[in-house]
């Protein structure tokens, strides 16, 4: 599977859960709680820290795991704030020179 295909088929399962709400899903519990797009910006900010820590102290595998949660954990905010991954993408190509 190409890097851009798997990406593309995690947006697809977060829009998946996202728009069929399931009580075992990780990523729907995320999206409907009580709290709203506050909790997966907490979400993404633990993770966040987590990766920071990890790369202060030199830990590569825990740098690899930390930041593919970072990016999880950003692509179920930027869901939860009603924005495609599709826009992020656009926008780095606009900032290609």
């Amino acid at each position: 599977m190409k890097d851009i295909e798997m990406i593309e088929e995690l947006w697809t399962t977060i829009n998946d859960r996202a728009d069929h709400p399931s009580p075992d899903s990780y990523v729907s519990s995320v999206l409907t709680h009580r709290k709203g797009i506050d909790k997966s910006l907490e979400k993404f900010g633990e993770e966040a820290t987590e990766f920071i820590l990890a790369v202060k102290n030199g830990v590569d595998q825990r740098t690899i795991e930390e930041g593919a949660d970072v990016l999880f954990h950003f692509m179920i905010a930027l869901r939860a704030a009603g924005i495609e991954f599709e826009e992020i993408l656009t926008e780095l190509a606009a900032r290609r020179k």
